[in-house]
């Protein structure tokens, strides 16, 4: 049984189809230290769907790239709640794509003041 707080596999984007359709016909944005991508459209199955990405261009060790996956999910997990009503009251499938692009790893704090405010935009509507 999944808690509201949890993060499930169904919870995580990984169709490349929808991968594709994200970063293809998405809206994108900045909060540093994300710039993250929405795709957003009416369904009869609300849902909230997410993928993290932290880049090997900027972290070439795996150990950094994933602590700060870590962080991501972490702050994003316990956030989520705003946008899963978002998306349950206005009937819409919501993929969000957080892509981290800082060069230094910011501690979690910062990365958790970040996804808030990127959670924040989406149910507002930019």
């Amino acid at each position: 049984m999944n808690t509201p707080s949890s993060l499930p596999k169904t919870e995580r984007l990984h169709s490349l189809t929808a991968l594709r359709r994200l970063f293809a016909e998405g809206t994108s944005g900045f909060v540093y230290p994300f710039r993250y991508m929405t795709f957003t459209e009416s369904c009869d199955q609300p849902s909230v769907e997410v993928v993290f990405s932290v880049p090997k261009r900027y972290h070439k060790r795996a150990v950094r790239r994933n602590l700060l996956r870590r962080r991501t999910k972490e702050a994003y997990r316990l956030s989520k709640q705003v946008v899963v009503e978002h998306a349950k009251k206005e009937g819409i499938a919501i993929d969000v794509a957080l892509i981290y692009s800082s060069k230094e790893p910011l501690p979690y704090k910062t990365i958790a003041n970040a996804v808030r405010k990127i959670l924040a935009q989406i149910v507002e509507g930019r």
